[in-house]
């Protein structure tokens, strides 16, 4: 992989892009409020970073990530990201992003409805359980005892297969969940949610440092998951 697009340069995309840097990937960043407004996102990253439109950054990365709030998952445009892989960092709240009958009933999941829209896309869907300083803390080199692993789901093998190859790149083991049908299991309200990579597991998470959740740890979360 030589280039990563970001669709979202929040607080979640703007560490993805922050650690691929540092990973020897290139970014692509973009929002929704234009290119000019990450000219300090940018300088911040360095030569490895350029700002562009949303359909730019989706037609100029080899993996694309889609960081934006749920709600605006249909306006992501299909045509530039087909064929490729889509990272979805996307949770369902329902105070933010209104109601979804599908969602409340559990007929489905939040990344099958990204992936149901991106029909001509691979979608993987990772980095949506983790406070975005704990994402940015908890890198560690690959073998190194106290690595962290992310969840990924995804119905599609080769695409989960080059989320994890990022991941690696990023610092991060991955613990396949499954299908996208199961990514339910590391969504808002499960264990693996938040506390998960917090000292002491805090359930205010975010007030706290971040501390290493290894693969075993994060498999069994994953397991112990109910609905």
């Amino acid at each position: 992989m030589t280039v990563l697009g970001l669709i979202g340069s929040g607080l979640i995309g703007s560490t993805v892009a922050r650690l691929a840097v540092d990973g020897g990937v290139d970014v692509v960043v973009s929002n929704s409020r234009g290119p000019e407004t990450l000219a300090d996102l940018v300088a911040e990253l360095g030569p490895r970073a350029r700002a562009a439109t949303a359909e730019e950054a989706a037609r100029a990365g080899d993996l694309v990530v889609v960081t934006i709030p749920f709600r605006a998952y249909t306006q992501v445009s299909r045509e530039a990201l087909a064929g490729k892989v889509v990272l979805d960092t996307n949770n369902y709240y329902p105070d933010r992003d209104g109601r979804f009958p599908e969602l409340d009933s559990r007929e489905t999941t939040s990344s099958e409805l990204l992936q149901r829209h991106l029909d001509g896309s691979r979608v993987v869907k990772v980095f949506n359980n983790i406070f975005y300083k704990h994402l940015a803390a908890l890198p560690r080199p690959t073998g190194a005892p106290d690595r962290s692993a992310l969840a990924i789901a995804g119905d599609d093998a080769d695409a989960k297969a080059q989320a994890t190859a990022l991941l690696d790149r990023l610092g991060y083991d991955a613990v396949d969940a499954g299908p996208l049908a199961e990514g339910w299991r590391f969504e808002p309200g499960t264990p693996i949610y938040g506390p998960t990579y917090a000292e002491g597991r805090a359930k205010n998470f975010f007030e706290v440092p971040g501390a290493p959740a290894g693969a075993d740890e994060v498999t069994a979360l994953l397991a112990a998951a109910t609905r």
